[in-house]
């Protein structure tokens, strides 16, 4: 089904949405840190960056003029694909999420749906999900298609159908698996979701929480691709908080270096996504 699954694509999502910097004083929230983050996380084997920014107090934001300094920040100092998130906070209106798309980046995220999402709805209407596909097919932004329920294949399936392959003519998607509201993060979860995933595509899986290893061995195992972050979990071990976002990475490249799909470099990962170089 993968294209390239000899190796391994390692995306790193080191912030997000979700945690206050005052609860996570290790998690990467200013510029200098964002960048910083990047090159250490290049360095033991991610080769795509997934982004959400803050703002100077450290909230969520998606104001414009960040995200361009910060896209041109991270492309001055490392190789990596640069991925911005178009899910900002739940809160965030559909106008400022699809302006995201106008910082220009080698790529961006594209749900497939609505979710609960723990006590909040992340809402992603049909026409809104229509209007993010379109918007990168004009720019030339690659989408990332995050699933976070079955359903959400077939509405892939759908669009694609409906609207044309994307921009660089490669499916990839994200399985984002244990958001409470979402899909389990379990093996036979993983499994029935590659039943439904469009042919010739390509396939990353996000465990959130307690489900990070579970569905990062069932990934590897499945000829699929990893995403690790403090964005999707605090805990390196039981008992134990992550350090930083590098040594989850190390540990994703470690895994798939066992595996035998050692992690592949920001080059070729701009080649099987069909990002321009």
């Amino acid at each position: 089904m993968s294209p390239s699954s000899t190796g391994t694509l390692i995306t790193v999502a080191p912030t997000g949405a979700e945690h206050a910097k005052a609860e996570v004083p290790n998690l990467p929230v200013t510029l200098d840190e964002l960048v910083q983050t990047a090159r250490d996380c290049e360095r033991v084997g991610a080769s795509v960056i997934h982004i959400h920014v803050r703002d100077d107090e450290a909230k969520p934001t998606l104001d414009l003029g960040r995200l361009k300094e910060t896209v041109a920040a991270v492309r001055a100092h490392t190789r990596l694909v640069v991925q911005l998130s178009t899910g900002g906070a739940v809160t965030d209106p559909e106008s400022d999420r699809l302006a995201v798309l106008d910082a220009l980046p080698d790529s961006a995220s594209c749900t497939m749906g609505t979710v609960n999402f723990g006590d909040d709805v992340f809402l992603n209407r049909w026409e809104f999900i229509v209007a993010l596909h379109k918007g990168m097919q004009e720019r030339g932004i690659v989408p990332e298609y995050e699933i976070f329920d079955l359903g959400q294949l077939t509405t892939l399936r759908r669009l694609l159908d409906q609207h044309g392959l994307p921009a660089g003519g490669h499916v990839h998607l994200d399985l984002v698996m244990g958001v409470p509201g979402g899909m389990p993060g379990d093996t036979e979860t993983l499994a029935a979701a590659l039943r439904l995933i469009p042919e010739g595509a390509t396939f990353s899986a996000t465990g959130v929480g307690r489900s990070s290893l579970p569905v990062l061995f069932a990934s590897l195992s499945a000829g699929g691709h990893v995403r690790v972050g403090m964005e999707d979990t605090l805990s390196y071990a039981k008992g134990e908080r992550v350090r930083d976002n590098a040594q989850l990475v190390a540990r994703a490249s470690g895994l798939a270096r066992i595996a035998q799909r050692p992690p592949i470099g920001p080059e070729e990962s701009r080649v099987l996504l069909g990002v321009a170089s």
